[in-house]
């Protein structure tokens, strides 16, 4: 007798199969397993690998289900998932499905007439346009991250589950926002690989509500983002200028919060100070948990540099990496970026990872304000002044203009720069540190008796323009 009712629910399927496309066929009911019917009381139990799979065919195809349980068994069917909720250990749990009672034959043929459209293939196949390179296992953790990355952290384990709904994160140019809320959702979909995870920039959802709008096409836009799981927005302070794009996203948004989907915003600024907000999004901005990122400090960012050096192969002197922590304006964005252009000039050029080429990469690279100047620097402004070459510098020449210069180019590099006496010696003509400790004593005591001298040199230091003690 179970065979028969087995035919019958193969039947179901068929029936199913008619009215849905291939794809949203394969991916949801493929997938379930007959279990037994109990024909004293119509009841069919059916098995789900998930509780997502679950929950999906409910809120999607809870009708059509039912009418195909009633045409292929010709009864009132009551429907029963049992949810394997532990694969490791076996363990199930059997939920009673919410289906209307009775399901008119109208349905299946309303179904049968509808030709398969773009939503539908979107629905069940979706590429959620993660970066799969930013995760959490490269997201240094330090004091500035500390509580955004373990919250989205417990997110990406239980999304939608929490009070974190919306989380909206808020930090800086470079403080590593796009990296964390893609590695909330790659973690996700690593978790629930069925979840609908999607990320996208503001910009491009203007874009596309732009183009639904010109091709008269909104309303799919819209129901097909109110099929995300998890939906991720990032740069949302681009909207300035986008009302209509706005009011729509309310809409989606609104779907979505009801359904207890997960919403992870992310923007250059809280949500207090995005003047364009109405009351309403404002409200909804903030009621979940809103986060700063702020820039990493130093030790983080060596810590990110490491991380990189090890993960890529590289190996860059500890006193490099120092530098560019320390230069880079807590920028994860320009530590990347110099690393980057470090590894390219010295393979187009040939030339060791060192101090020098760290200079030059961070000096074209990375905007400095108010920021100890590099050798090159001093070198450029002392050689145009005096008008001697970097070569006379450095030569072992004793003629007195060569002198000078050379003296004055190591007091002004101990003065603005952090380096030893041993590497600004090297840096300027290959001396020893005693010689650097020499030319910085021989130009103190002369600014003490020489007022020329003085003026001369602070000549010279107002063209760094920086401003001293």
């Amino acid at each position: 007798m179970q065979q028969s009712h087995k035919a019958l629910w193969d039947n179901c399927l068929r029936l199913i199969r008619q009215n849905v496309t291939e794809q949203i066929f394969k991916t949801w009911f493929e997938p379930i397993v007959f279990e037994k019917y109990d024909e004293a009381n119509t009841t069919l139990l059916v098995q789900v690998p998930s509780p997502y799979v679950y929950e999906y065919l409910e809120q999607h195809f809870v009708k059509l289900m039912g009418w195909a349980l009633n045409q292929s068994f010709k009864a009132n069917v009551r429907l029963t998932y049992r949810l394997v909720t532990d694969k490791t250990h076996n363990l199930t749990q059997d939920v009673e499905s919410d289906r209307p009672a009775d399901i008119g034959p109208q349905i299946g043929t309303t179904l049968a007439n509808k030709a398969p459209t773009v939503l539908d293939a979107a629905v069940a196949q979706l590429d959620p346009q993660l970066d799969a390179k930013k995760t959490f296992d490269n997201y240094i953790e330090g004091d500035s991250n500390k509580l955004p990355r373990t919250i989205g952290l417990s997110i990406a384990e239980h999304p939608g589950k929490s009070t974190f709904n919306p989380f909206f994160i808020f930090g800086p140019s470079g403080c590593g926002k796009t990296h964390l809320i893609n590695a909330i959702g790659v973690q996700c979909k690593k978790i629930y690989p069925q979840k609908r995870v999607l990320y996208v920039s503001a910009r491009l959802f203007q874009v596309q509500y732009t183009d639904a709008q010109r091709q008269n096409t909104v309303n799919d836009f819209i129901n097909f983002y109110q099929t995300i799981d998890v939906l991720i927005v990032d740069d949302v302070q681009e909207w300035a200028t986008a009302e209509k794009t706005v009011a729509t996203f309310f809409h989606v948004f609104d779907h979505l919060f009801r359904l207890g989907k997960q919403i992870i915003l992310a923007s250059d600024r809280p949500p207090v100070d995005l003047e364009w907000l109405k009351d309403r999004m404002l409200t909804r901005f903030s009621c979940g948990l809103i986060a700063e990122l702020e820039k990493p400090n130093v030790q983080l960012c060596k810590a990110i540099l490491e991380s990189k050096c090890r993960r890529d192969g590289l190996k860059i002197p500890a006193e490099v990496i120092q530098f560019i922590a320390e230069t880079a304006n807590g920028s994860v964005r320009d530590l990347e970026g110099v690393l980057n252009s470090l590894m390219a000039h010295s393979i187009v050029y040939n030339s060791n990872l060192d101090m020098r080429l760290a200079e030059r990469v961070m000096k074209r690279a990375v905007k400095i304000d108010n920021h100890p100047l590099t050798i090159d620097d001093i070198l450029e402004k002392v050689c145009l002044h005096y008008n001697v070459s970097q070569q006379n510098i450095f030569s072992k020449s004793r003629k007195r203009d060569y002198v000078l210069a050379r003296q004055i180019s190591m007091y002004l590099a101990q003065k603005f720069t952090k380096m030893p006496t041993s590497r600004i010696g090297q840096l300027i003509g290959g001396r020893d540190h005693s010689t650097v400790i020499h030319s910085c004593s021989a130009v103190e005591q002369r600014l003490k008796v020489d007022k020329a001298f003085t003026e001369e040199l602070n000549s010279i230091e107002t063209s760094f323009k920086l401003k001293h003690n």
